[in-house]
């Protein structure tokens, strides 16, 4: 079944221009990347105006504020920053700003308000396939997976030595999860059935149905942190959740402790995650998400042999994928029929 879930290949020519569908109506819509397959076939089915970035990189500021005049909708990636600038280059025409992620973080909501112009994102969809990354990255920081790959490519796979790249298994352990929404929660299951004896949880409420769902028992912070031997991150990036783990954080966990991210590179104070793993105050990490994203090459976080990084694809399937850029599509069809878009924040 996966053979259907192919990336669309653009053409030489398409990727030395903007792709521009042909029109069955003069609504504009602007898209500042190339959808998968399916999901592109079908936007280009709609008879908009499109007008779309073909290459595989981020679209220009200068050519974003230049091709958002006069459109009515726009899907955006979360690494375009939609601001008021963006905003009011658009004009009076633009009635949704709809991203390609479950984060809006990179959106000005009040300006959008003012604009009176509808934000919609994808949620809901890529709660598995980001919870299955995210047992990735426990597995791989907590079996030091970074550190055996190199010593077999290295040649340091010799002989048997009983505590050589020894790591930490999940069985009767306890799992502590800041951010206990849909993600949260998926992770949690999976998780679980790798042994996990004690489930921890903290956000902004405690959940009761939680209790019974899940065993989870909600707590403090200080005392997911310090209690638990794997801190997983998957909550939203606001105010109060910003560089929440910091080095004083780290220094309250177990020493023996994995912390994993699939949130926002912005909820780590990164130089005191670099810190706190250069000094063994915890025994691993797993991250997804990063400060910057892109994080340069030569960061110190490549250097170090208890983490490992990932590229921020927590969505990163085929199927997932095929589904935002759906959502995509129904809010800015929603939008321009006038109709209140199904997939949006309520503001």
């Amino acid at each position: 079944m996966l053979g259907r879930f192919k990336p669309r290949v653009l053409t030489n020519v398409q990727i030395n221009r903007f792709h521009t569908s042909s029109a069955a109506n003069d609504k504009k819509v602007l898209a500042t990347r190339t959808l998968l397959r399916h999901s592109q076939e079908r936007l280009e089915k709609q008879g908009f105006k499109l007008i779309q970035w073909p290459h595989d990189t981020c679209m220009p500021r200068e050519r974003l504020l230049k091709e958002i005049k006069g459109a009515e909708g726009l899907i955006c990636m979360m690494s375009d920053r939609i601001d008021k600038e963006v905003l009011e280059a658009a004009g009076s025409n633009l009635k949704v700003v709809t991203t390609m992620s479950v984060g809006y973080d990179h959106i000005d909501i009040e300006s959008a308000k003012e604009s009176n112009v509808q934000v919609g994102h994808t949620p809901d969809v890529l709660t598995d396939a980001t919870a299955d990354l995210a047992v990735l990255l426990v597995l791989a920081a907590a079996r030091r997976m970074k550190e055996g790959q190199h010593a077999a490519e290295i040649g340091e796979w010799r002989d048997w030595r009983p505590e050589w790249l020894c790591g930490y298994q999940l069985t009767n352990k306890t799992l502590g999860v800041a951010g206990m929404g849909r993600i949260g929660q998926a992770i949690t299951r999976r998780l679980k059935a790798f042994g996990i004896d004690r489930v921890l949880y903290w956000g902004r409420k405690e959940k009761a149905e939680l209790k019974e769902s899940l065993n989870a028992e909600f707590v403090l912070f200080d005392q997911l942190v310090s209690q638990s031997d794997f801190v997983v991150a998957c909550c939203a990036l606001t105010p109060e959740t910003k560089e929440l783990f910091d080095y004083e954080t780290f220094k309250k966990m177990k020493k023996t402790a994995i912390f994993t991210n699939v949130a926002r590179g912005a909820v780590v104070e990164q130089e005191g995650l670099v810190r706190a793993l250069k000094e063994n105050l915890i025994a691993g990490a797993g991250l997804d998400v990063t400060t910057p994203e892109p994080l340069p090459t030569d960061h110190e976080l490549f250097k170090l042999s208890n983490c490992v990084i990932l590229p921020h694809i927590g969505s990163a399937t085929f199927e997932t994928r095929e589904n935002m850029g759906d959502i995509c599509i129904d809010n800015v069809i929603a939008a321009l029929e006038e109709k209140s878009i199904p997939f949006g924040l309520k503001h």
